[in-house]
Parts: C-alpha cells; structure tokens; sequence
C-alpha cells in the first residue's frame, strides 16, 4: 500500500486482477483482504473467469467490481456454439449479479460483433491495439513526434 501512496495514484483509479484459483488457498484471508482494499476504495477484478474452480458462490462471496471472461472463450466465439452458450451466461450472470463483464482477447471484428449483439459493453484484446513499448506509449500520450517527423509547435 505504501507504493500506492507515495505515488499519489487515486486509490479507486487503481482496479487488481485476482484469478480464481489464487482464492481457492485461503478463502477467509483473501476475503478480508479484499475488503481491505475495498475500503481503501481500491477495484477489484476476476480476471480470466472461467478457467479455474468457477464457483458462482464466489462471486456472491467476493466483492469483485469486474469479471473478466477469459480470451479462451471469446476466441472465435462467433463460430462455437459451446463458448458462446458460455460467453452469453456469463454476461447474464453478471447483469444479474450487477457486476460488469469484460471479453479479454478480442482479436477480431467478428468476435466483437458477436460480443455487441449479447450486450457486453467492455472489451480488451488485439483488436483494439498491440502491445507497444514504453517509449510508444509516452510518445502517444506526450503526443511526442516520431522519427522523422517535426516538431508542429
């Protein structure tokens, strides 16, 4: 907590990924940790929901703020009826528990069409942008110019 501080980073600006597996070892612990963090006003993410011991109690347990499907099953969601049977539950689950769903690795149009028409409002993944280095990003942000080109100011 004391990096939080020191950078000065707005604690409900920060949202952690837990996977479902890491809660399995000490539920009790995890438990009051995460309304620890919670309280600090910290967000809290299931991430890659679906691959590990999915326990829907968990989700009534947890005070998660997101849940993440995992790529596995957004990958060609479009041309399998057994993921997307599990795309569509899980973002109805999530409508039902009142906690947002986001579709990780989204790779294509296709796929973010199929994920538009069940409703899933949020969506990372190739798609969208490839990893990029520091430097890319600073220069994105910065709206620094690149190599060869000139300053405009």
């Amino acid at each position: 907590m004391d990096n939080l501080f020191e950078t000065g980073l707005a604690p409900e600006r920060l949202e952690l990924e837990i996977t479902e597996a890491s809660i399995i070892h000490d539920q009790a612990q995890t438990l009051k940790v995460m309304h620890r963090l919670k309280a600090l006003g910290i967000r809290i993410a299931m991430d890659d929901f679906g691959t590990g011991y999915s326990s829907l109690s968990m989700l009534q347990t947890f005070p998660f703020d997101k849940i993440k499907i995992d790529r596995s099953f957004v990958q060609d969601v479009h041309k399998n009826s057994q993921r997307a049977a599990i795309v569509r539950s899980t973002l109805l689950l999530g409508a039902a528990l009142d906690i947002p769903v986001l579709a990780e690795g989204v790779e294509v149009e296709d796929e973010l069409r199929f994920l538009r028409a069940e409703n899933c409002t949020s969506a990372q993944g190739f798609y969208f942008g490839q990893p990029m280095s520091r430097e890319d990003m600073r220069r994105i942000a910065c709206k620094l110019p690149q190599d060869g080109e000139e300053n405009a100011a």
